[in-house]
């Protein structure tokens, strides 16, 4: 007779844990308030950020949608890790279900980012030209060009000037959160 010893391992808790861990999180990609305070500014980052998306009629600033259409424009290869993420879970793999969680946010950050540079959004009207020529020692050369090729009769343009750069405060504060949506953390 010979004896035999089977080792069996019990990987249903760990595939437990990890399918918790994918359906519980959230990806989420914008300005996070608690990271958006401007230096001497009233207003913060997510403020401006959500006024520049969806625009503000009474004070005649159009819709310059970025966070949307940057999201959008990386949703493809967001499902594709997000799908590996889902046979990360099924495989009991907690360490590479949020390593897909984060690069999700990374690329779709990343993708946000883009979008603030590249538009197309409607171009900025003279006064605020203007109001960035004030606001920059030494003047904002791009911004005194794009005016000059304006009273020159030439259309408003973007190239000189993209709309929703500035300072880099803004782009700079684009992130990403991973969130347990139990505790909103």
């Amino acid at each position: 007779m010979s004896a035999g010893v089977t080792i069996t391992k019990d990987g249903v808790p760990a595939l437990m844990a990890a399918i918790k861990d994918l359906t519980l999180k959230r990806v989420m990609v914008g300005v996070p308030a608690e990271n958006a305070e401007r230096p001497d500014e009233k207003a913060n980052n997510a403020l401006i950020g959500y006024v520049l998306e969806t625009g503000d009629p009474s004070r005649n600033l159009p819709a310059r949608p970025f966070l949307v259409p940057g999201v959008q424009s990386v949703q493809e290869e967001a499902e594709r890790r997000l799908e590996k993420a889902g046979k990360s879970a099924l495989e009991g793999k907690r360490s590479d279900v949020q390593k897909q969680l984060a690069s999700v946010g990374l690329m779709c950050a990343a993708a946000v980012k883009d979008k603030m540079r590249t538009g197309p959004f409607a171009p900025l009207a003279d006064a605020t030209l203007r109001a960035r020529i004030r606001a920059k020692k030494g003047g904002d050369a791009a911004a005194a060009e794009e005016l000059a090729n304006r009273k020159a009769g030439q259309p408003p343009g973007t190239e000189l000037v993209p709309p929703l750069y500035d300072t880099g405060n803004l782009q700079n504060s684009v992130a990403y959160v991973i969130r347990d949506i139990r505790t909103r953390r």
